[in-house]
This record gives structure tokens, sequence and C-alpha cells, in this order.
């Protein structure tokens, strides 16, 4: 498995398809935005290519050289999007994701940035939204039920970082990629106290934008309101606030250090773990962290680089599809049933006590990725990731 780093570069192209004049051009070096842009020749060859498969009933999804990955992707007949990544280890499901996701966020090129740089989050990658574990959990829930009825909408959010710590039914039932993108775009906006700021939905409402209300209840926690022409940002008061939040600071306090660690303090984790990724495929949601025994090798990037490849690895070649992907490496029913549930890598293991091990395990709906320090036995990880399972399958 190559790991997927940052250093490289990534150029994203917009095409109209039919006509293929280039819309708009993104750039980002070693995971940060830049102004570097292809040749107006280099960008007409790679669509001329495209095209000229369209027009002998081929599809050209994707394509290697020796340092770079190439991926195409169609929407609507209306626009052609183009990535071009020379990172190491880039994945084309990686890419492939990546398209989906900028086709939802068109409409701004901060979130599209984003998606480019090196993040801490990873429901680009997995089409789920990132979320936390509140240790009290149940009082935010009824809070926001509460300060949901007094405001007027139904689509009410907490959100850590760009994670959402509690959320309403009608916030859940956001369909992908709108529940990704919305707390996303949150993290890639600089801080304000308040945010009247108007969104397309995708599937929900592509022409005709909502608002995304923002108050900022703690610095990096904000409560996100989607709604139509009312309530008016003038109408969520002070007063109205501090009668909902005020006498739940404590716990509002606790949520801040989830942001980058996504379970309560005091969660027990075996000290092997050094980074994990819980996902439910079902609720298309997930826990991530690298913080667990952070003062360990390697370091929380390089950690969240080695559980992003170890992803698009165990989904691309052995675990079957998602709930809404399409079934490609699934060929016949015989194949089918005898998909594996379990897997892991170890690597490191010519020099004793040195590089890792990582263990994917998937039970029901649920599915668990493990990066574990180099002293763990290679015979108990299907053991330990089976426990770490049970104990999470509370929690998410």
């Amino acid at each position: 498995m190559g790991e997927e780093g940052t250093e490289g570069t990534v150029h994203l192209l917009c095409l109209a398809a039919s006509s293929g004049v280039p819309l708009f051009c993104r750039s980002s070096r070693d995971g940060a935005p830049a102004r570097q842009q292809l040749p107006f020749s280099v960008i007409g060859s790679l669509n001329g290519v495209h095209m000229f498969g369209q027009n002998l009933d081929v599809q050209l999804s994707s394509a290697r050289t020796k340092d770079t990955t190439v991926v195409w992707k169609s929407f609507h007949d209306s626009i052609t999007l183009i990535v071009l990544s020379s990172e190491e280890g880039t994945s084309e499901l990686r890419l492939e994701r990546l398209l989906q996701m900028v086709f939802g966020a068109m409409a701004s090129y901060r979130l599209i940035d984003s998606f480019l740089g090196d993040s801490e989050l990873i429901g680009d990658l997995t089409q789920c939204v990132d979320c936390v574990v509140p240790p009290e959990g149940s009082l935010l829930q009824e809070a926001l039920s509460g300060f949901a009825d007094a405001a007027g909408t139904a689509f009410i959010s907490l959100v850590v970082s760009g994670r959402v710590v509690a959320a309403t039914e009608s916030w859940w039932r956001l369909g992908t990629p709108e529940a990704v993108l919305l707390p996303w775009l949150l993290g890639s906006l600089p801080p304000q106290a308040a945010r009247d700021y108007p969104v397309y939905l995708p599937h929900g409402s592509p022409t005709v934008p909502h608002r995304l209300l923002t108050l900022t209840l703690l610095p990096g926690l904000e409560l996100c309101l989607l709604c139509g022409p009312r309530p008016p940002l003038s109408e969520l008061d002070p007063q109205l606030l501090e009668r909902w939040w005020q006498p739940l600071l404590d716990p509002l306090r606790a949520c801040l250090p989830l942001g980058s660690r996504a379970l309560p303090a005091g969660f027990p984790l075996h000290t092997d773990i050094l980074g994990l990724l819980l996902l439910h495929l079902e609720l298309k949601r997930c826990l991530f962290t690298v913080e667990p025994s952070g003062d360990k090798e390697p370091s929380p990037e390089q950690r969240r680089r080695l559980l992003r490849s170890f992803y698009t690895l165990v989904t691309a070649t052995h675990f079957p599809p998602e709930p809404g992907q399409q079934e490609e490496k699934v060929e016949d029913a015989a194949h089918q049933a005898q998909v594996p549930r379990a897997c892991y890598l170890v690597s490191g293991t010519e020099e004793p006590g040195t590089g890792w091990r990582l263990v994917a395990l998937q039970l029901g709906p649920r599915r668990l990725l493990l990066l574990l320090s180099a002293q763990s036995p290679t015979h108990g990880l299907r053991g330990l990731a089976t426990h770490t399972l049970h104990a999470l399958t509370p929690l998410l």
C-alpha cells in the first residue's frame, strides 16, 4: 500500500461538456492552494481524448502515467471535471470521490479549495458525515429540539471544527452530499460571530438557495440553522440564545476538545491504537481520530494519510460496495458470497518494533479501521479490532 502523501501537485479542471471551454481551474501544491495552472494545450488535450472516447462509445474514466493519476467525470451532460494528481500513492477512488464532492460544491471556490488541501476531516473520501461523541449528548439533543421549535426551523446542528456534535432528525435526513458539505463549509470559513450564508443543496434544492445561519456559541463551536426566508438573523437575539444555551455552558465547553479527538475524554482504547476510523454505512456517519497515544510515532499527519490510504485500499479491493455506490467489484453472486469481513496490513516486520499495523473489520453496517503500533502482535489484530468495535458500537 503506497502511503497517500501531500507532497505533489493537484490540478482540478472544470469544462463545458459540449464545447470544452474551460470554466475554472484550481490547483494545490503540497496540500496548500497554488496559482500554478496547466497550459491551455494540455487542458485541450485532456478534454479531447475524453471526448474522442465518448464519440466511440468508450468511457474514459482514469489513466496513469509514471508520476500522475488522471480522472475524468461528466455530470448531467453539462460539465466535465478532470483532476490530475502527482501526489504519491493517490488512488482513483480518492480522486473519483473528490470530483463528486467538487460537483456538489460548485458555488464555492473556498469549499472546492479545501477539498484539494490537507484536511483533518475524512468525509470527502468516505462520503460520510464527520461526527464527534459529546459526553452529555442527551442534554445537547434536548436543547437542540427546543431551540428548533423556538427558532421555527427543523434543520439545526451543533458543529465543532467541521464535525457534527448533535443534530435534529431533519438535519440527519439531509442527503449526500449535502450532509457532508454543510459542516465542511463551516470548517473552511473564517471565524465569525454570526453568518447569513446562501447555500444551494445539490439534490434538495440545486437552483433555489437556502440560508445557512450560523451563531458562534463558543470559539470553534457553532450553532447552524438551515432555513428559507425566515427567520431573519435579527430574530435570533442574545436572549433566545441565553435561554437555551447558557444553562449548558459546561457541556458545550466539553465539546471543544472533541474537534480532533472525536471521542469523550477517558474513553477506554487499547494503548496500541494510534488512530481509528469508524463508519456507519447506513447512517452515513463516521468517527475519525488520530489522537490516541499522541506522543508516539508516526505524526498525526502521517497517521491520517495512512488511514486514508488504507480506507481506499480496502474499499476498492476487499469489502463489498458501500450503500449507494456502484457494485463494480462484485462480478457474480458467488463472489459476493465470499467477500471478506476483515483484512490487515503489516509493515516494518524486518526490524522488530518499527512500522505499524493496519486492520479493518466489518460487522453489519459498521466498518472499523485501526492504525496500531508495531508492538501489537499480528495474531491478535482481529481480536483487538472486534473488541474495539463492540466498545464503539453504542456511540455510532
